[in-house]
């Protein structure tokens, strides 16, 4: 499976930013895609995911601020950014995987990955 990622870019802290990501073939239902983020010098971590049943997780941190979805009709899926912080920057990774690991913003270490878009929020 392949992942097309779009979208992300810099804006300024308090704005909105949106990132999508295209899997190149639909994926089974006990996948899941989400998004992992990660700032130079540290480990990639949980953003967001959402499973076959459009059931999103989120990290302690973004909840309330971000939305992850799914377009069936384009089986594409985004991650809707608000109210970004400077620590949030960072560079955002699409995956897809097993949702036995996904749902717990745990990577599966044989999952799919996108290229990465950047993230920067600046104060």
């Amino acid at each position: 499976v392949q992942l097309v990622e779009s979208g992300g870019g810099s804006v300024q802290s308090g704005g909105s930013l949106s990132v999508s990501c295209t899997p190149s073939e639909l994926l089974s239902s006990d996948m899941c895609i989400g998004w992992f983020r990660q700032v130079e010098g540290n480990e990639r971590e949980g953003v967001a995911v959402i499973d076959s049943d459009d059931d999103a997780f989120y990290a302690a941190s973004v909840k309330g601020r971000f939305t992850i979805s799914r377009d069936s009709a384009k089986n594409e899926f985004s991650l809707q950014m608000n109210s970004l912080k400077p620590e949030d920057t960072g560079m955002y990774y699409c995956t897809a995987g097993i949702c036995r690991l996904l749902r717990r913003l745990t990577e599966d270490p044989v999952g799919y990955w996108g290229q990465g878009t950047q993230v920067t929020v600046s104060t």
